[in-house]
């Protein structure tokens, strides 16, 4: 799959739409006037199945809240867009790879105190599991349309396999993302390119500052310096700019932030709330481009996030390395273990026992290396490479299984018996990052390797330790031959006040 930055006209609008989309709902129920509101939406929300693996943040608790926003020409029903609605969005020619350019982290504390909202670069270059490295808005696409394809072949119809399938992109997205910040996500929504500018019309808009005048033709951005109030295609011109940026797409973040800010202000203390027909656009917004996770108590949640105006809703963004260019294209570096510390020091967040480092900074195994016997298949033509890469894993405590020639496979990858994604992925991430599979010809606590050309030995981790400070050390020098720094330390964004802007 194609991962290489889209056309400037066909950039993704990168506005952080979720947070707008969740904000909008908690305000229909933090209040008397809204309960009507709320039996309402609660009856069309589009929800989707996609926190496993655990139990959900129990009421009264620190909840961890995944937004994302989506470069997506249809609604929340998967029905395409008009051509009428397209022009108003300003959106640009469909690009055929449904991308989640707009990821955030949002902490609520259950004491009421102050919110934080986590911005992830998009281009964040990091692990998906089951995949190997790559852009962190590609894990979303990526697992799609491999459940896709699978679904397809096994003969659904075409809204099964659609609902499915974004179903298990959402849920890898949770899983890089989890992987990622070291902490449990424990609801999700989704907001799609509608929903941004529904939303942003339904309030009557929002003001913003600029330090200078600014005319960009990409964005389609044409703005005068100082302070204004925009909405629909000009916000989303406003929060999609990144070129004729000090930063880049830091700039456009810091813009996206400020932008947010201003929605949750007005949203929760201007007189949206006492205005019917403001209260009906934001349910109608809602219902036809958000997308929750099923079982979420939006009346508990909205009871714990009522005060998120006036500052106590504040925007941050990951630590970054600079920047690099591969296979990906260009990326963001990131050191996963600074990701994590800066992640706890800004919500107080404990590590997930799942997803924390060890010390010596590689992730816990979860299945003893002893319990597990790998087969391994070389299909790369290089005799004798099967028994090394037998040995290397022996030498790490996993039992050495059978060893055979075959022919080339188009990737190197970890096939897994049903049941046991844990044992696949682990030894994936000890063979450097390979994709994994679920296959029902392979016997149970088995695993098994297979070599394509793709594949090189010095993949293989040797120990734990000397895999971390491998890592750093590749990506320092990554970095010090990068084209950008890492993007200095800003203040951050509250929801209190008209900050101006690049």
């Amino acid at each position: 799959m194609d991962q290489r930055p889209a056309p400037p006209a066909q950039m993704a609008r990168r506005g952080l739409r979720a947070v707008m989309a969740l904000l909008s709902t908690v305000v229909l129920v933090a209040t008397g006037i809204g309960w009507r509101y709320y039996q309402d939406l609660s009856g069309g929300i589009n929800t989707s199945d996609v926190i496993t693996g655990g139990t959900q943040a129990a009421p009264g608790t620190d909840m961890n809240i995944l937004l994302v926003g989506v470069d997506s020409r249809t609604d929340a029903q998967g029905r395409p867009l008009s051509k009428q609605v397209l022009a108003q969005l300003r959106s640009g020619a469909e690009e055929g790879v449904l991308n989640s350019d707009t990821i955030i982290l949002l902490h609520v504390p259950a004491n009421g105190g102050k919110a934080t909202a986590i911005s992830i670069p998009r281009d964040s270059y990091v692990d998906i599991p089951g995949y190997g490295k790559n852009k962190i808005n590609s894990a979303y696409p990526q697992a799609l349309m491999a459940a896709s394809e699978k679904l397809r072949n096994r003969g659904g119809d075409e809204a099964a396999v659609d609902r499915d399938s974004r179903t298990a992109g959402r849920s890898e997205l949770i899983k890089t993302v989890e992987k990622l910040t070291g902490v449990k996500i424990d609801h999700f929504a989704e907001v799609n390119l509608l929903g941004f500018f529904q939303l942003t019309n339904a309030i009557g808009g929002v003001e913003v500052c600029l330090k200078e005048a600014v005319k960009e033709f990409r964005s389609g951005a044409n703005f005068k310096a100082g302070r204004q109030v925009i909405s629909g295609g000009d916000a989303l011109a406003f929060v999609r700019q990144r070129y004729n940026l000090p930063q880049s797409d830091f700039s456009r973040i810091r813009r996206q932030q400020v932008f947010l800010a201003a929605v949750a202000h007005k949203i929760l203390s201007a007189g949206t709330l006492t205005s019917p027909s403001k209260l009906q656009g934001l349910i109608d917004t809602a219902k036809a481009s958000v997308v929750l996770d099923s079982g979420w108590d939006i009346l508990g949640f909205a009871r714990q996030a009522s005060n998120l105006a006036g500052g106590n809703l504040q925007f941050v963004t990951i630590p970054t390395a600079g920047s690099d260019s591969n296979s990906a294209g260009d990326v963001v570096l990131v050191e996963p273990d600074e990701v994590r510390r800066f992640v706890r020091e800004q919500t107080g967040a404990a590590p997930d026992a799942s997803t924390a480092p060890r010390p010596g900074g590689a992730s816990s195994e979860k299945v003893p290396p002893g319990d597990i016997t790998v087969d391994v298949r070389n299909g790369t033509g290089r005799g004798g490479l099967a028994g090394q890469v037998a040995t290397k894993l022996t030498a790490r405590g996993y039992q050495r299984g059978k060893l055979d020639n075959i022919e080339e496979p188009s990737t190197s990858t970890v096939h897994y018996p049903p049941g046991h994604s844990d044992a696949g992925e682990q030894v994936a991430e000890l063979m450097g990052g390979m994709r994994t599979e679920e296959d029902s010809k392979v016997p149970a606590d088995t695993v098994r390797v297979y070599l394509a050309s793709d594949f090189s030995l010095s993949s293989i981790r040797s120990d734990d330790s000397s895999s971390s400070s491998s890592t750093r050390s590749s990506a320092s020098s990554r970095a010090s031959r990068s084209s950008a720094a890492p993007a200095p330390p800003t203040p951050p964004i509250t929801a209190d006040g008209v900050p101006c802007v690049d």
